[in-house]
């Protein structure tokens, strides 16, 4: 009998290397995982959280915020390069990659989109923070709430009367989460 045969796993620098598709990837622990592009609601809101998150950011001096389709490479054989859909990486980390960022940012923002389950979701959160990022928000556009993961026993949905606060990781930075939602 002979052993069961295991896929090849791809690396980071071979994910740096796909041609332009269209689509976007991920890598989690090797395997590739590849989703449509955006609709349109997940942009508008994507845009949004990034948009009040930067402008925070850059107005205080705190570090750097990247859009979505930035990859950060969280794990390393087999290799892990998730794309949040904007991010923060305070001053003290901050500097250049010349392809993936290596390590968790200081805070993920991610969109739930339509076809994404809560499972997936949380799993994902839940990856952020074992590779060392400080708060993980999910906004969820149906629900119209936001999800803040700091630890796998400390996650809080806030809805669109509450504030989110973030000014433990990116100073000073709290937003009502309705304007969230424009």
């Amino acid at each position: 009998m002979s052993a069961p045969v295991q896929a090849r796993r791809m690396t980071a620098e071979e994910l740096f290397e796909l041609p332009a598709d269209g689509m976007r990837h991920e890598l989690v622990e090797g395997e590739l995982r590849t989703m449509p592009p955006a609709g349109h609601d997940h942009g508008v809101l994507a845009m949004r959280a990034g948009r009040l998150l930067a402008n925070h950011v850059e107005d205080h001096g705190l570090g750097l915020t990247t859009a979505a389709q930035t990859g950060y490479r969280i794990g390393s054989d087999p290799d892990t390069v998730l794309a949040p859909d904007a991010a923060f990486v305070s001053r003290e980390r901050a500097g250049r990659e010349p392809r993936y960022w290596s390590g968790a940012p200081d805070l993920a923002v991610e969109v739930i989109s339509p076809g994404d389950s809560y499972t997936a979701v949380q799993e994902k959160a839940l990856r952020w923070l074992g590779a060392g990022c400080r708060m993980v928000v999910t906004l969820d556009p149906r629900r119209r709430t936001a999800t803040v993961y700091r630890a796998a026993d400390d996650i809080r949905v806030l809805g669109e009367r509450d504030t989110l606060d973030a000014g433990d990781v990116v100073a000073g930075w709290s937003v009502p989460v309705a304007e969230l939602f424009g």
